[in-house]
């Protein structure tokens, strides 16, 4: 009968242990910039986000695209008629990656998991033939 018991207790989990602690926006950010080669965190009405796909697809890389209004519109069951305004995008996540410290930068870009940054860095890696590179060793680019 030990033995059971003994069994018993090993195998036994406690309920508490079982429930995951919540993701917090930092840690999603991580695990969704992690899941594919190139990721990109975007605003659908921004230009550079726009240009920026635009220069991925041209060179045959296909991002894993993350439109942060439509993310937002999902948590928070935004399905309101066609004249009420989607809700603000909380991209305070991205603050601090430009000029100024609390400007949001969109697009933001991830390159095998790793923060590449915005437009101009993204452009600049591109320009200095360091992009081409990167992305064949994220495997997003096989020639």
């Amino acid at each position: 009968m030990q033995y059971g018991a003994a069994a018993e207790q090993a195998w036994y989990i406690a309920p508490a242990a079982m429930v995951a602690a919540p993701e917090t926006a930092a840690e999603r950010v991580e695990r969704l910039a992690s899941e594919s080669a190139v990721v990109v965190f975007s605003v659908s009405s921004c230009c550079m986000c726009h240009a920026v796909k635009r220069l991925f697809c041209g060179m045959g890389v296909h991002p894993t695209v993350h439109e942060l209004e439509r993310a937002l519109a999902r948590l928070v069951g935004y399905g309101g008629p066609a004249t009420a305004s989607p809700p603000v995008v909380p991209v305070r996540l991205f603050c601090g990656m430009g000029v100024h410290p609390t400007a949001p930068v969109v697009p933001v870009v991830f390159i095998g998991g790793k923060l590449v940054g915005a437009m101009d860095r993204v452009m600049a890696a591109h320009i200095n033939g360091s992009l081409v590179p990167l992305l064949k060793e994220a495997g997003a680019l096989w020639l």
